[in-house]
């Protein structure tokens, strides 16, 4: 099971340490935040302990109704349930008796100036992605004017250098070689990079470059969702498709289907611009448009 540590959260959302010691190598397994109103109200059924507690105005603003000794029960009836962390939202004060609780426990209680709805579903879309289940596959990932299209292909059969013409003509690089694939849910599909290929493009004959530094930083982008699979082949005579539309395949990537084709390679062919045909189809598909039925269409006119 994939986890993260508070430490990670920390650092990603520079929250304020509130409590004696961090407790950095506790670890969240479980996407979403909580906001534990219900429990500090008394009702613990069905309490997610093993999410992040966040704790906005209204979670404080209750508390500092309560008398000292209901505040203290409440307080420590869910602290007693061991969370991850508390965060407290909206650089609220008045914090001590949630601070002396958590130092008890042991547990990190962090506070942060954004508001909490603008911080839930910052740090519920982090977590998601970090707790993601992924894999890992050989292709190039390239965003085509805002279409995220993952290029497969034996080794040297021109997916670098597809992608390089792409990038010169104004399209993102994500990912060269090593391409992470990370599914967030059953329909989507984020395209990504391992940190350590970030915005290198490795070209034969050539080395590495750094595509950012070479043609500015609008050559690179962290990641795209990925909408389209196109592998790249070697010519074989005989087996191009003519038909006015081809019957969509589609490829499986931990269960979420992406819709593919095939480019079959030749000299002379512009594949940079097949590419960008091919996305800029898909796209003009998803909008409910068929190039196919618009030239049946004039036919039968």
């Amino acid at each position: 099971m994939k986890k993260i540590t508070v430490q990670q959260l920390i650092d990603r959302f520079q929250l304020e340490v509130l409590t004696d010691h961090a407790g950095s190598e506790r670890t969240v397994s479980k996407t979403r935040a909580h906001r534990p109103g219900l429990e500090f109200a008394g009702y613990y059924d069905f309490f997610p302990q093993e999410r992040i507690q966040v704790l906005g105005k209204k979670e404080i603003g209750y508390l500092h109704t309560l008398t000292d000794e209901e505040r203290n029960e409440r307080i420590h009836n869910v602290v007693r349930y061991h969370p991850p962390c508390f965060i407290v939202t909206g650089n609220q004060e008045g914090l001590t008796y949630l601070i002396e609780h958590c130092n008890r426990e042991g547990i990190p209680l962090l506070r942060t100036s954004e508001e909490t709805s603008k911080f839930i579903g910052a740090v519920d879309s982090y977590i998601t992605k970090m707790l993601a289940p992924e894999i890992q596959v050989h292709g190039v990932c390239i965003n085509v004017a805002g279409i995220g299209v993952l290029l497969r292909g034996k080794s040297g059969i021109g997916k670098s250098e597809t992608a390089l013409t792409l990038i010169r003509r104004g399209h993102r690089l994500v990912s060269d070689d090593a391409v992470v694939l990370k599914k967030m849910n059953a329909e989507t599909l984020i395209g990504t990079h391992d940190g350590k290929t970030r915005e290198f493009l490795a070209l034969r004959s050539i080395g590495l470059i750094n595509v950012a530094r070479i043609y500015g930083r609008s050559a690179f982008q962290e990641e795209t969702r990925i909408v389209l699979d196109i592998e790249l082949a070697t010519w074989k005579e005989n087996e191009l498709n003519n038909e006015l539309q081809l019957e969509p395949g589609y490829v499986e990537y931990m269960g979420v289907k992406v819709p593919t084709i095939q480019i079959q390679l030749q000299p002379g062919r512009d594949v940079a611009s097949l590419v960008e045909a091919a996305a800029n189809s898909w796209y003009l598909q998803l909008q409910g448009y068929s190039a196919a039925e618009d030239f049946i269409q004039r036919l039968n006119m």
